[in-house]
């Protein structure tokens, strides 16, 4: 055998050994679940997989949705890294040990609102983006109805308004666990439900997704809904005809969220990436889209769009109550009997 030949295989064997940890992360497929909008959520996976790190499986599905999966799946976990969506039940999958602890890097550099949901979570979940809760309606079809307008969570109980409401359910919805919340907390528990019990009167539809009502309220299908004004300052600019407010007795915000699943098949994939989500890169990647909440991240400019939702009447929200797994299951349990199940 020629000298050469075995200084060559030896040569090709150290070059393809020190190739394979690369290969390896790049062939990592990261199992993500997101409860954003569908735009954002592609654009944060396409953005990912440009830098080469991993390849990312992306699902999209309601917060409610996915914390009912993770439930289901404790133990041998199908997803590696939930993001967005209300920070109730990341909070509440948390307080159940059903996510991840892990502090990043990057978390010094967040507001102080991401911070204090890492915190409350005992690190296992944290904030990536805030917005405020309000209401929607289609601008041409309420003066139809004989209403000059809507400012107030009030309004939305007006008998002119029977059958033109429409809002997500808060069971598989985080923008309506937010607002079940936020009532309870404005008005007190049992004057809450008798609030909700007489807008049930007037709601067409309790829609699956959180952001259903801005898409029915622009197409003309429902003139008034509840939702977070980030999605409905999206449609708004696309100058449909449709306003948001923030209601004048106040409301109540989320702090979308993200977490590591516990027993993950790739948790070490799923921290760079996790990592990634909370970079200015990523964070700035929701205004590109038009997805208008307010990024975690300090150092991400906002326009001049969100200034309305900076600036709603916000309450003193308590996560920490109304994400515990014990409150919100009492809380949706007497909404579905005394609300969804009432007649009409």
């Amino acid at each position: 055998m020629h000298p050469i030949i075995p200084r060559m295989a030896a040569t090709l064997a150290a070059l393809v050994a020190l190739a394979a940890p690369r290969d390896a992360a790049a062939q990592v497929t990261i199992a993500f679940v997101c409860s954003a909008q569908e735009e954002y959520c592609r654009e944060l996976v396409t953005a990912y997989e440009r830098t080469g790190a991993a390849k990312v499986a992306m699902v999209r599905k309601s917060t409610g949705e996915v914390f009912a999966q993770v439930k289901a799946e404790a133990g041998n976990p199908k997803i590696d890294l939930w993001w967005g969506g209300t920070g109730d039940p990341h909070l509440q999958a948390a307080l159940e040990g059903l996510t991840e602890v892990y502090r990043s890097p990057v978390l010094p550099q967040l507001h102080d609102w991401a911070q204090k949901q890492a915190e409350r979570s005992g690190y296992r979940t944290v904030g990536v983006y805030a917005g405020a809760l309000g209401i929607v309606y289609n601008s041409e079809l309420l003066p139809k109805r004989g209403i000059g307008g809507i400012k107030c969570w009030a309004d939305l109980l007006d008998p002119k308004l029977k059958g033109e409401v429409q809002v997500a359910d808060p069971n598989s919805s985080g923008t309506a666990y937010t607002m079940l919340a936020t009532l309870v907390q404005i008005m007190g528990e049992d004057k809450a439900f008798d609030y909700m019990k007489k807008l049930h009167l007037n709601v067409n539809q309790y829609t699956k997704s959180g952001g259903a009502p801005v898409r029915a309220a622009a197409l003309g299908e429902t003139t008034a809904g509840i939702v977070f004004m980030s999605d409905a300052l999206n449609t708004i600019l696309t100058k449909a005809p449709i306003k948001s407010v923030a209601p004048c007795e106040g409301t109540g915000y989320e702090v979308g969220s993200m977490s590591l699943i516990k027993g993950a098949k790739n948790p070490e994939a799923a921290k760079k990436f996790y990592d990634w989500l909370l970079a200015p890169e990523a964070q700035a990647i929701g205004i590109s889209v038009k997805s208008y909440q307010v990024p975690a991240h300090k150092t991400v400019s906002l326009p001049p769009d969100i200034a309305p939702l900076v600036d709603a009447k916000l309450i003193d929200y308590d996560f920490g109550k109304f994400g515990a797994p014990a409150e919100r299951t009492r809380l949706l349990a007497r909404w579905d009997k005394e609300v969804k199940a009432a007649p009409k």
